[in-house]
């Protein structure tokens, strides 16, 4: 099967091109790789918990955007937390992204390998 890129190489602040893209089509699926909280400079949005949400969310919304589709087609979302006591304020702000049908979701608090990160969504999308 083949498949296309979707969103182009992720790059840092820095100017670093990471090896891997923002997001691929296969088919009627749209895969994302893990978006953080980074704006369009590639610096995190913010500090805090809120900001780095909102921001990964709206990262994810826009890769969707350009594979032709919206969050209400993601089924599957995978989450990072670096910190389990963030849990309350990060969940309070994705399920207004997802308030009528929200997808399935597992959630893992772990380590995120860029600095000051505090959260990293994964998405999988059904768009025929």
């Amino acid at each position: 099967m083949s498949h296309q890129i979707i969103g182009g190489q992720l790059k840092l602040a820095d100017g670093k091109a990471l090896p891997l893209s923002k997001g691929v089509r296969a088919g009627d699926f749209v895969f994302l790789s893990g978006q953080l909280g980074l704006d369009s400079t590639g610096r995190l949005a913010g500090p805090d918990i809120e900001t780095q949400t909102r921001q990964a969310l709206a990262n994810v919304s826009h890769v969707l955007q350009e594979a032709g589709c919206t969050l209400d087609q993601v089924f599957k979302v995978t989450v990072w937390l670096t910190a389990r006591e963030d849990f309350g304020r990060f969940n309070e702000i994705y399920a207004g992204h997802f308030a009528a049908t929200p997808p399935v979701r597992s959630t893992v608090v772990s380590g995120l390998v860029l600095a000051g990160a505090l959260v990293e969504i994964e998405a999988v999308a059904y768009a025929p």
